[in-house]
């Protein structure tokens, strides 16, 4: 019995939907079983158009949609997400593993089931280190670059099938240089099909917004083949698929190639839950409950290994299909169970009607897609709060589209990262004045009617005092000091912004120390004086620091201690 209870307890906190099974609430299925069906119309035919975006079979986006979903119902934390392929995750998959298999479709399948399983891997090894905090390290200039930069080159990518001819060229710009000739190619069957099923999508989303736009257009455009028989006039389709559900294996893994992905399956475990992270947390805040950021990269892992397992590709969270989710009143994430189920049912019985869906559909539907990612107002906003994220954001946006996902990406983090080391090497300070007959301390930048008092430099640093900037804070008030137009007596430094010195910090003070010494100038501590003297009694140094500074407990004192500077110093509080 205490077993029992034991294994209970241990799969409660790992596996949490088993607890909300067991304990379902009864009057929740109403909602979550019309909102399952409502989201596995839109998975079908997405995840088939996904699955020719990421290189792969179109029934490995059904595989890739079956399995991580019931994987995310049983550990995921979030009661809206839905998860599957993804128009990102897809482009990401793409881009890493062409060049890699060379055109070999038996390695291509190999190297995407891999990437899956490493994927899953790295997000169970950061959810085990607690390493979900890693998600903010993409800021949201990075992913609004991120995601109209993969929009872009979705977009121009699947021109060739809307208009029925094939790029000789991978990169952007090459592409878009050599798209004039090519329309000039264009097949006029395959350029209708594709150009009406794009108009009659956009037709359907604006007039009837809850409607699944994307299965309705191609069952349109397959019945059309169907009854034309378009597929004998030069219009490709997506042909024969293996009815029934996928087989669970474990693949054979391309070792020689394993080397090359790692790295990927690194970036791609990092994306994909930053983009899943924001997509739970959107839903989570609307509908007014918490996720655990730990839980979700344990809840990916999983989903990605079951998509690595049943055949599929790597996945990510689904904005799009976790939308449909919430505006059909899913209650929980049993939606995904239901949603799964009505997806293995449509493998089983309607196989046979995708063969005549065209693959200029397909490309009309990624296209349709791509204009859900596409927010380029959203860069603009960035440009309103700092022209550093905005330059970022752009920086993106190009990488991405022009240089390649990955390589766009981690161009964008390095420059996102030396940005955070310069504001930490050269952070924001200010030299504090007063107005006249006033107590209240303003910076003079900002407060030009603020003036310093004469003989007395009163300097905030809005830092830790750490190895990178402790040269600096010291050259810094040197400069200030040598430059000031009334020679200064004290030096006060507001020590309330200063939370962390570290020794090349320290060091740096007591440099300082003796420069003031030498010009005839007192160096003051305002704030933090508990603090400090608790710091220096600790060291053993309490003699040295009341010989070498004036503490105070705040700006206020030090000013009037100033004023009454010709009584003994040592009288401070």
């Amino acid at each position: 019995m205490h077993a029992k209870l034991l294994l209970q307890d241990w799969l409660n906190l790992h596996v949490p939907g088993i607890a909300l099974l067991r304990n379902y609430p009864r009057d929740f299925w109403g909602h979550d079983w019309r909102a399952g069906l409502s989201v596995a119309a839109v998975a079908i035919p997405v995840g088939v158009a996904y699955a020719q975006l990421a290189g792969m079979s179109p029934i490995a986006g059904l595989y890739a949609s079956i399995l991580p979903m019931v994987a995310y119902a049983l550990f995921g934390s979030s009661r809206q997400l839905m998860v599957g392929p993804d128009a990102a995750t897809c482009a990401m998959v793409f881009s890493t593993l062409a060049p890699i298999a060379a055109g070999d479709p038996h390695l291509y399948v190999s190297l995407s089931v891999s990437l899956a399983l490493l994927t899953g891997i790295f997000c169970l090894l950061a959810s085990r280190f607690k390493l979900g905090f890693l998600a903010d390290f993409l800021s949201p200039p990075i992913l609004a670059g991120f995601l109209n930069g993969v929009a872009i080159s979705i977009v121009v990518g699947q021109l060739g099938k809307l208009f029925g001819f094939t790029f000789e060229n991978n990169a952007l710009l090459e592409r878009l240089a050599e798209l004039p000739f090519r329309l000039i190619e264009a097949h006029p069957m395959t350029t209708l099909i594709g150009l009406g099923t794009l108009l009659t999508q956009q037709i359907a989303k604006r007039l009837l917004p809850k409607l699944p736009s994307a299965l309705v257009v191609m069952v349109l455009a397959g019945l059309i083949t169907y009854v034309f028989r378009l597929d004998l006039r030069d219009v490709a389709v997506i042909g024969e698929l293996p009815a029934g559900l996928p087989r669970l294996h474990l693949p054979t893994l391309p070792f020689s190639q394993l080397g090359e992905i790692v790295g990927a399956a690194a970036g791609l475990a990092l994306i994909s839950f930053s983009s899943a992270m924001l997509t739970a947390r959107s839903f989570a805040a609307k509908n007014r409950y918490d996720i655990d950021p730990d839980r979700e990269f344990t809840a990916l892992g999983m989903a990605n290994i079951a998509a690595g397992l049943s055949q599929g590709f790597a996945i990510s969270g689904a904005d799009s299909r976790t939308a449909v989710n919430d505006s059909g009143g899913g209650k929980s994430q049993m939606v995904s169970i239901v949603a799964a189920s009505a997806i293995c049912l449509a493998m089983v019985l309607f196989t046979k009607a995708l063969y005549f869906v065209p693959i200029a559909a397909l490309g009309a539907v990624l296209i349709t897609a791509s204009f859900g990612l596409m927010n380029f107002a959203s860069i603009q906003v960035f440009r309103a709060y700092s022209r550093g994220e905005w330059i970022v954001a752009i920086v993106t946006l190009i990488g991405v589209a022009c240089v390649g996902v990955m390589q766009g990406m981690l161009f964008a983090v390095l420059l996102a990262t030396l940005r955070v080391l310069i504001k930490l090497a050269r952070p924001s300070d200010t030299i504090l004045g007063v107005y006249e007959g006033k107590r209240a301390f303003h910076d003079v930048n900002h407060h030009p009617e603020a003036k310093p008092i004469p003989g007395l430099l009163i300097y905030r640093f809005e830092s830790q005092l750490n190895f990178f900037n402790a040269n600096f804070f010291r050259q810094r008030l040197l400069s200030l000091i040598d430059g000031a137009e009334e020679k200064i007596e004290w030096l006060v430094i507001d020590a309330m912004p200063i939370t962390q010195i570290d020794a090349a910090g320290e060091q740096a003070v007591w440099s300082l120390h003796q420069d003031l010494v030498e010009r005839g100038i007192t160096m003051t501590f305002a704030g933090r004086k508990r603090q400090i003297e608790a710091n220096a009694a600790q060291r053993g140094i309490s003699e040295q620091v009341s010989n070498a500074f004036l503490l105070f407990s705040n700006l206020k004192q030090a000013r009037i201690a100033f004023a009454e500077r010709n009584a003994p110093p040592k009288s401070n509080v």
